[in-house]
């Protein structure tokens, strides 16, 4: 079980970190609970609400690219393929910031899930 990401700031306050919509090496980023409203956080804002924007028409394209068979080839999909990975990851880390910051979920480690995946041939490129 994760251990709760909690830091207490300078009047004694207590809060989650949030989790950022970005990494570093691969690398969980988080941001104080002091930091909120800050021009970080504002920015994290900007960038989760873009990628759920990108998730949603990336989605809207699948789905059109599946009702036209003549237009799919192996490039296409792999191509749709992984936009979607990109885009599902991006989703799930924005929707796992508000659940830590709502107290209805834990943080998870910071494994990327590519390496729960070591070992195994990849499917694509």
């Amino acid at each position: 079980m994760a251990n709760k990401v909690v830091q207490e700031d300078e009047g004694g306050n207590v809060g989650s970190l949030r989790l950022l919509p970005w990494t570093n090496e691969g690398k969980a980023c988080w941001l104080s609970p002091a930091s909120e409203g800050s021009v970080i956080s504002a920015l994290a804002d900007v960038m989760e609400a873009e990628q759920t924007r990108d998730g949603r028409e990336v989605l809207a394209h699948a789905r059109r690219l599946m009702e036209m068979p003549d237009q799919l080839n192996l490039h296409v999909l792999k191509f749709t393929a992984v936009r979607l990975a990109e885009c599902l990851s991006d989703v799930l880390r924005v929707a796992e910031s508000r659940g830590i910051r709502l107290g209805v979920a834990e943080p998870s480690p910071d494994d990327d899930v590519e390496e729960l995946f070591e070992g195994e041939p990849k499917a694509y490129g």
